[in-house]
This record gives structure tokens, sequence and C-alpha cells, in this order.
């Protein structure tokens, strides 16, 4: 019996929908990293990008546990002396609430090739509108059993 490999040219993509309201960080980015990986399919490869798009709602009304929310900060640097920069979560929601979800997920995806394009599949908005319902995207729900 020989080992499947996928091919770019077997992979089908679909579109999934999660809403964040009140949903944890940490559950809702590891659901969203499987789905962007393609972790949930039996024609999983790892070096060939075989993951859905997925689509985040109301970002904006994402729940943290403990006292991430005025503990847990973001850092960046501008490569200047002294030039690095600091904002707490609860801050970072009320600029920019998107960001919070894409840069957890993105410390969960691998450093490698792939990660750009598995990224760019992933989709979120702060509020209930967006503009994919051309795709016809499959609303997944996080609460309750779990969505293999």
């Amino acid at each position: 019996m020989k080992t499947y490999s996928a091919k770019p040219s077997d992979i089908t993509r679909t579109w999934y929908i999660l809403d964040a309201k009140d949903l944890t960080l940490g559950r809702l980015s590891t659901k969203i990293a499987t789905l962007l990986l393609g972790k949930n399919k039996p024609e999983f490869t790892k070096h060939i990008d075989c993951g859905d798009y997925v689509i985040v709602l109301n970002s904006d009304q994402l729940v943290v546990t403990g006292k991430k929310m005025t503990d847990k900060s973001y850092f960046h640097h501008s490569n200047y002396p002294g030039g690095i920069k600091e904002i707490k979560l609860q801050d970072q929601i009320i600029k920019d609430s998107t960001q919070v979800i894409i840069k957890a997920v993105k410390g969960m995806i691998p450093d490698n090739r792939l990660k750009t394009d598995r990224l760019a599949r992933l989709k979120v908005y702060s509020g209930e509108d967006h503009p994919h319902m051309p795709q016809k995207p499959v609303k997944l729900s996080l609460k309750g059993a779990s969505n293999g």
C-alpha cells in the first residue's frame, strides 16, 4: 500500500464562517489554525497548502480568561535604539480587534514558505457584515460538540 500525497490540483477549498462572539481567544485560534492548515482533511499533506478559507466575525466581542485583558502585551520594535513599543490587549481590542486574532493565529502556523498564503486566506471582521456571501460559506459553531 502506498502513502497518499496530495497534489495542488487535487485541493478543493471550502469557505467557513466562525462567530467570535463570547469565544475565548485560544480555542478560537486553534480551530482557525487547524482549518487554515487543512489538518481536518483526510488528504492533509505537510508540504502542500491544502487548507480552507476562514471568515471570523465579531472580533470585537472576543473573550479572554484570567487577567489577560490587562496583563497581556504586544511588542514591536522600530529597529532604532529605544524603539520598542508596547500595547496592552484591551487597548489593542479598542484600536483594531482584528489584529488580536490574526496575531494569535500567526503564532500557531508553522514558519515556512506556505505561511503567508495560509494567512491570506484568513478574513477577520469586527462586525457581522462581510463581503464573502457569493462564496457560500459554511457556518461552524465552536460551542458544544466538536466540529471535526
